[in-house]
């Protein structure tokens, strides 16, 4: 497979599947756009093998069979010196390492967060948790920050952009909070979950009982993401206008969607909250802009 070829899938996965993100890497250079790219497209094939939900699967896979994939995923990863030349994202993925001076080792990290949903983790505290955001979310933050470069304080920039994908993991899982149960997953804290007095079942089917616990329970996690993404947007003043621009949108995009969730915690628990097409590219456009989040 010719390289080019293989940027060009990376993209067509990334248009088709980046619901959100794909607003904001439109908005940055060429070789950017293209290398953000291929970070989102193995990230997403990563997802996919802990969901269960590769292209061309039938059935649900085992938990033994996504651990088997995941490991797989790891040594192909963390060795890009032979890619398969018929895999286009880990083709395009040596080209990426080769260019930008990339973390690709928090790929691993990525791995174990998707270990720990196979395996069926819960948290106990939110330090807890917040490993497993760093790890899931953090870790991509790390990426894109390879691809995006910065002149200034570099270990700083890491940890903003640690932070940033701290606070996007923190709005999906309040987002997700009904589809995560009924799937078999609790991310909230127990300790967060006892403070409220709610219990896990409730999140997939409230009573009036509950249901005041659980608006409550919504809009403290809602205010920890709010921390977050304060310190987490530090970050945009240290990258190039377009790659601020690209970070600006999907951090723009995700907040929009908390700042919703809070204001109406009883939605997330009928089903997935969602921006309109419109609103997502109103805020990229303001992005590029510079217009403030």
């Amino acid at each position: 497979m010719e390289l080019d070829e293989a940027y060009r899938e990376c993209e067509r996965i990334t248009w088709t599947q980046a619901r959100n993100f794909a607003y904001g890497i439109r908005l940055l250079p060429a070789d950017k756009r293209r290398g953000l790219a291929v970070i989102y497209a193995f990230a997403r094939r990563i997802d996919d093998i802990g969901d269960g939900t590769l292209p061309g699967q039938q059935t649900a896979m085992p938990a033994e069979e996504k651990i088997a994939a995941l490991e797989q995923a790891r040594r192909a990863v963390l060795d890009l010196s032979q890619p398969d030349p018929g895999d286009p994202v880990l083709l395009a993925l040596a080209d990426v390492e080769r260019t930008f001076p990339v973390p690709i080792t928090a790929f691993g990290e990525l791995i174990d967060g998707c270990l720990a949903d196979v395996r069926g983790t819960t948290y106990q505290t939110f330090e807890d948790l917040l490993h497993y955001c760093r790890c899931v979310a953090g870790s991509v933050g790390r990426l894109s920050l390879g691809i995006f470069g910065t002149s200034r304080d570099p270990e700083l920039a890491s940890r903003l952009a640690d932070s940033l994908g701290v606070a996007l993991q923190l709005t999906n899982i309040l987002r997700d909070i009904r589809e995560d149960y009924q799937n078999g997953r609790v991310y909230l804290p127990a300790e967060d979950l006892a403070k409220f007095e709610v219990d896990p079942a409730a999140l997939a089917a409230p009573d009036p009982a509950t249901r005041a616990g659980l608006t409550r329970l919504i809009e403290f996690e809602a205010e920890r993401a709010r921390d977050w993404y304060a310190t987490g947007l530090r970050l945009l003043p240290m990258l190039d206008r377009r790659s601020a621009a690209c970070t600006g949108a999907m951090a723009g995009i995700y907040r929009r969607l908390l700042e919703r969730i809070a204001a109406q915690p009883d939605a997330v628990l009928r089903g997935r909250m969602s921006l309109p097409g419109r609103e997502k590219a109103m805020v990229a456009v303001q992005a590029l802009a510079g217009r403030n989040l």
